[in-house]
């Protein structure tokens, strides 16, 4: 995870878009992308383009990764954490 972290940070820097990339510029860029995604699902009968599925998947990851990386977060821990959290909320089904 610190590996994907760091080449998205470099790519990002070695472009100058630091400056750009406030919390609030990413928190708008991962929801156009996800509506972007979610295009491939828009009608019942439509078949998604898989390309663009992985391509905005990716974009949304890269701005999640970028805002969790500038805010100071561990990715790890915030999805570790809210885990813990969705596990007391929805707990696993008594068979």
């Amino acid at each position: 995870m610190k590996e994907l972290l760091k080449t998205i940070i470099d790519y990002r820097n070695e472009r100058g878009w630091k400056e750009h990339d406030t919390p609030e510029a990413l928190a708008k860029s991962i929801i156009i992308e996800a509506a972007e995604l979610l295009e491939n699902y828009q009608w019942p009968d439509q078949i998604p383009d898989e390309e663009n599925v992985k391509e905005e998947m990716a974009d949304v990851l890269i701005y999640t990764l970028a805002m969790i990386h500038d805010l100071g977060y561990d990715p790890i821990e915030l999805v570790n954490e809210k885990l813990v959290k969705n596990n007391i909320k929805y707990p696993k089904p008594i068979k």
